[in-house]
């Protein structure tokens, strides 16, 4: 969707920056006590329960005076129970992709005109090569006992976008490399860099592997 103009539409969104990037389709359950975040709860579901999610690049989000990340996604609200003196439990869910256009002033939380970003791929899509790759990894985390190995059949999305999240959400993946991912608009590139980080941290296990037989 534009503005009529080619251009997407600009949008001033409540933001909750965290020490994590968040990916499309990801839950993001949210213990909120700040009160400046109890406010922006209260005025997201108040609208229509959307607010934006961006990592932060230095500080720390507790008291503000951090530094942001301008390309992170969009959290909505699924669950929202309230506690008895003002703390909520969240239960939000990623959806799109955005980029920050300006930070408004603190009123009192964080607030920001941002501009959605969607993907693009030219060509044919590794995203066989990039699946066997997760689920080697996988595999490996599993004889290291880090983590469960995936089950015989991934149910991935029809839609290579959608598909790549679900591939990227199953990596242990550092803030700076799913930062690196959500700021990645081409699905084949995004595709190319989850395979070749799955492919460098099996080389890390498998040799972990062999050190522990040996």
């Amino acid at each position: 969707m534009t503005d009529g103009s080619g251009a997407p539409p600009e949008r001033r969104l409540p933001m909750f920056p965290l020490e994590n990037a968040l990916l499309p389709g990801e839950p993001l359950p949210l213990h909120v006590f700040e009160p400046r975040y109890r406010q922006l709860t209260a005025d997201c579901l108040a609208r229509d329960g959307d607010f934006g999610v961006v990592l932060i690049s230095r500080g720390r989000e507790v008291g503000g005076g951090d530094e942001r990340f301008d390309v992170g996604t969009v959290a909505h609200i699924e669950n929202a129970t309230p506690f008895d003196d003002g703390r909520w439990a969240l239960l939000a869910f990623a959806t799109t992709r955005v980029r920050v256009l300006s930070w408004l002033p603190d009123d009192p939380y964080p607030l920001a005109v941002v501009v959605g970003l969607s993907s693009e791929h030219h060509g044919e899509l590794p995203l066989a090569e990039t699946e066997h790759a997760v689920r080697r990894l996988r595999a490996l985390y599993s004889e290291l006992g880090a983590a469960a190995a995936l089950p015989a059949v991934i149910e991935l999305a029809d839609d290579p976008d959608t598909a790549s999240w679900q591939l990227a959400a199953l990596l242990p993946l550092s803030p700076i490399d799913r930062q690196r991912l959500v700021e990645t608009d081409d699905i084949g590139v995004r595709l190319g860099r989850i395979a070749a980080f799955a492919f460098e941290q099996a080389d890390d296990v498998t040799r972990l592997l062999a050190e522990g037989r040996s």
